[in-house]
């Protein structure tokens, strides 16, 4: 549904807006990489941070993707694997430190958030580019 919004400017001339529903949304299903840390730049509330591995598998020379266990059950040859590994930070306050204190390196999660592109400079004054994964959820899973 489009939601038009009239906007009167000092000429009295009347512009139409419209705004589009959009939607970031990002599910992750995967093994953490290293112990979470937390970060807080003056000024700023704290934000945990950690990574996550997600592995891709399929069999070579075909096109078809399959997961886990049932990959291997419903195919033959040579299986590949590709990991791709996703940087999560976590600012909300209860789920940040919730994180912070039980997730641990190759703890297996699930989390919901949206992805962030961004810059910053590293300590050679070199400015690079950054994609994150800001986290709203974050589900703990058993290894069985």
């Amino acid at each position: 549904q489009v939601l038009r919004q009239f906007v009167r400017h000092d000429s009295d001339t009347v512009t139409s807006l419209v705004l589009e529903r959009s939607m970031n949304r990002v599910q992750l299903l995967g093994r953490v990489g290293q112990d979470p840390i937390m970060r807080q730049v003056e000024g700023k509330n704290p934000v945990t941070i950690f990574s996550l591995a997600t592995n891709e598998m399929w069999r070579t020379g075909d096109s078809e993707m399959g997961q886990g266990a049932l990959l291997f059950l419903c195919t033959s040859g040579d299986i590949s694997q590709k990991t791709t590994w996703h940087r999560i930070s976590v600012f909300r306050p209860g789920l940040r430190d919730v994180t912070y204190q039980y997730v641990r390196k190759g703890s297996r999660i699930f989390v919901e958030g949206k992805i962030d592109y961004g810059e910053y400079t590293d300590k050679n004054n070199v400015r690079r580019q950054a994609t994150t994964i800001i986290a709203d959820n974050v589900i703990f899973l058993s290894d069985n």
